[in-house]
């Protein structure tokens, strides 16, 4: 059950997940005597998480609630479907020199909450189950943070709408997109007016054949457990769009296939054909694309526990049980009618996008280039009047971080006083909704071929909060005059 790094819920018996965490040296219960935390940082008085699934992504989670946050909150329950990687989270706990939480098999979720008590449950399983812990951690009287994205069918993600207006409890959608500063910094020049009103944009988004290739190997590759790429990985560009425009989706349409990770394309790379794994493929030495999972890393936290659950990381990317597209096309117009084009291609030769914001004053261009395979980063932003000198805005950054992607996020999600936002980069489970539901509708156009609104996916969705911006339709002043000579 770990975020955007494991399978699906497996069954395991009570009895071996106690025999496996005990002989990992970890108790399920350990007593409150730690002299770290002292008398005075009563348990009550912190506010407590729990987490459910312990893969990669909720490091971030335990580190800041265990380290950075620790004199606010605490974290007292973990979850999951794999045992080992419970141990190995419990081993992270006393490494940040905190009382290692209780551990609970997934089975047994609701029974966490009930002994644990916590305020706020952190989702980080695989997409397709986050419904599922969503809605029973809501209807037992806990708010919820989740990973992106908020769902992967119209059918669960109305379940979580529903539960949200049946229950009252909270619940935040994590898009740590929002947060690094050169994407803050375009929603900033759009808030100040200075494009005037936006009348398209067109958004192209390239994951390299080192990133892209990931998704065809992990538990990512069937649509069942991922949404696909549309719903796993545009959740975020979606969101990110909607909250630059303030809007939200009404109608989409959608093309997508699947041709670069094929059995056939295997063959053309002068390989046999696909494989299973890469820690057994005979032709490992031959495939660029193969990674080892016997490295540190990927050891401790999967090869060590594929006995638990059978989860393997390392699948070969031109498996012919591959579901999902690698190459997609959207266009999304918004209830102001605006219209978008979108594409996301998963084996370019460079990762990063392009997204351009065509305006009544003018061109605002933004694009990102993720430094890898001999390009260095390179952020560029600049606004082209209607006619003019071209105006290039030097990229807001975060000292001390590339990106600054997680440092303000998490600042933003468990500081006990968090910073004020002009932008309003915390999302809901309305955000939450309106960005997936573009990927679940596209899916559903790869299928039919027709164009699919959004309102005819779930009921009773209701805008998400957006920063205020300029009025549309006011007056524009006139451009200059070309030059003679068409200049």
């Amino acid at each position: 059950m770990t975020t955007n790094n494991e399978s699906g819920d497996v069954g395991f018996s009570r009895r071996q997940f106690v025999k496996t965490v005990s002989a990992a040296g970890v108790g399920l219960a350990v007593a409150s005597t730690s002299p770290i935390f002292g008398a005075a940082a009563a348990s009550h008085v912190r506010k407590r998480y729990a987490i459910v699934g312990v893969g990669a992504r909720r490091l971030v989670y335990q580190d800041a609630i265990e380290k950075t946050y620790r004199d606010h909150i605490q974290l007292v329950g973990l979850c999951d479907t794999n045992p080992g990687r419970l141990a190995e989270a419990q081993r992270r706990s006393e490494r940040n020199g905190a009382i290692p939480p209780k551990a609970y098999i997934a089975a047994d979720f609701e029974r966490m909450l009930a002994e644990q008590k916590p305020d706020i449950v952190l989702v980080t399983t695989p997409d397709a189950t986050h419904d599922k812990y969503i809605v029973s951690a809501m209807e037992l009287g806990c708010d919820v943070v989740s990973e992106k994205p908020l769902s992967t069918t119209a059918k669960k993600c109305q379940r979580i709408l529903d539960a949200k207006r049946r229950t009252g409890r909270n619940c935040r959608v994590i898009f740590n997109s929002r947060y690094i500063p050169p994407r803050s910094q375009v929603k900033s020049i759009l808030m100040s007016g200075e494009v005037g009103d936006v009348l398209s944009v067109d958004f192209h988004w390239m994951l390299d054949v080192q990133h892209g290739a990931d998704y065809f190997r992990r538990w990512h590759s069937h649509k069942v457990n991922s949404g696909g790429l549309m719903v796993h990985k545009a959740t975020h560009h979606f969101d990110l769009m909607n909250w630059w425009l303030g809007d939200v989706p009404l109608t989409v349409y959608a093309t997508g296939k699947r041709e670069f990770y094929t059995p056939s394309v295997a063959k053309r790379l002068g390989l046999s054909g696909s494989h299973e794994r890469c820690l057994t493929c005979p032709e490992k030495d031959k495939c660029s694309f193969s990674i080892d999972i016997a490295s540190e890393s990927l050891k401790s936290l999967y090869l060590d526990h594929e006995k638990h659950d059978g989860y393997i990381r390392d699948r070969c990317i031109f498996r012919p049980d591959i579901d999902i597209e690698d190459t997609m096309n959207v266009l999304v117009t918004y209830e102001s009618g605006v219209p978008m084009t979108y594409s996301l291609n998963a084996f370019a030769a460079w990762e990063g996008y392009n997204v351009v914001f065509n305006g009544s004053k003018g061109r605002l261009e933004h694009s990102f280039v993720y430094g890898r395979g001999g390009l260095e980063d390179q952020v560029k932003t600049r606004f082209l009047p209607l006619r003019g000198k071209p105006k290039e805005f030097t990229p807001w950054v975060v000292e001390g971080a590339q990106t600054g992607v997680d440092q303000d996020m998490v600042k933003d999600l468990l500081s006990p006083h968090p910073p004020a936002d002009p932008y309003l980069r915390a999302a809901d489970e309305r955000a939450g909704a309106a960005s997936c539901l573009i990927g679940i509708a596209a899916n559903r156009c790869f299928e039919t071929g027709l164009p699919v609104k959004i309102s005819d996916l779930v009921t009773g969705l209701t805008r998400p909060p957006f920063p205020p911006v300029p009025p549309q339709g006011g007056p524009i002043a006139m451009p200059p005059r070309p030059r003679a000579g068409g200049g």
